[in-house]
């Protein structure tokens, strides 16, 4: 486990900070986990609805852009998910207790807007995925310190 604190990688206050610990980092991808509790803001009876995953696997990308920020000597940005081309979750919830391991693979950046390939494990079974498309403005246009609240 690399010993870094999310809240410092992701522009996310809880509780909308969707993941938790970091596991691994490179050049083009990141794994982070996250923990289903009770006291997620998602939370319903039956668990997390799994759709939620769609913004774990954004936030995955989020951290991944936070460390490459920090390593070049920058400040973390704001960035945006405009959309996915694909999305599959394999359960209607994810269950209190479970921990999910989420996966961001950058596979294509121009300037500020980038595609990750994006999945989530459960007990070593895939159990989502997507292909995120997501924006980052080179100047930092979106920052807090422009005027836009972070999240």
């Amino acid at each position: 486990m690399i010993k870094n604190a999310i809240g410092d990688l992701v522009p996310h206050a809880n509780p909308m900070r969707m993941v938790d610990e970091l596991v691994s980092y490179s050049r083009t991808g990141v794994v982070v986990l996250a923990f289903i509790n009770e006291d997620h803001a998602f939370a319903q009876s039956e668990g997390v609805p799994a759709h939620v995953g769609l913004e774990m696997m954004a936030q995955a990308c989020a951290v991944w852009a936070g460390l490459e920020a920090r390593d070049a000597g920058k400040q973390v940005q704001v960035g945006l998910l405009l959309g996915s081309r694909s999305c599959r979750v394999e359960e209607p919830f994810f269950l209190f207790g479970e921990k999910l391991i989420v996966h961001a693979e950058l596979v294509f950046r121009l300037g500020g807007m980038g595609v990750f390939d994006c999945n989530i494990e459960l007990a070593g079974r895939r159990v989502a995925e997507a292909s995120l498309n997501v924006y980052q403005p080179e100047d930092g246009s979106l920052s807090p310190a422009s005027g836009m609240p972070a999240s």
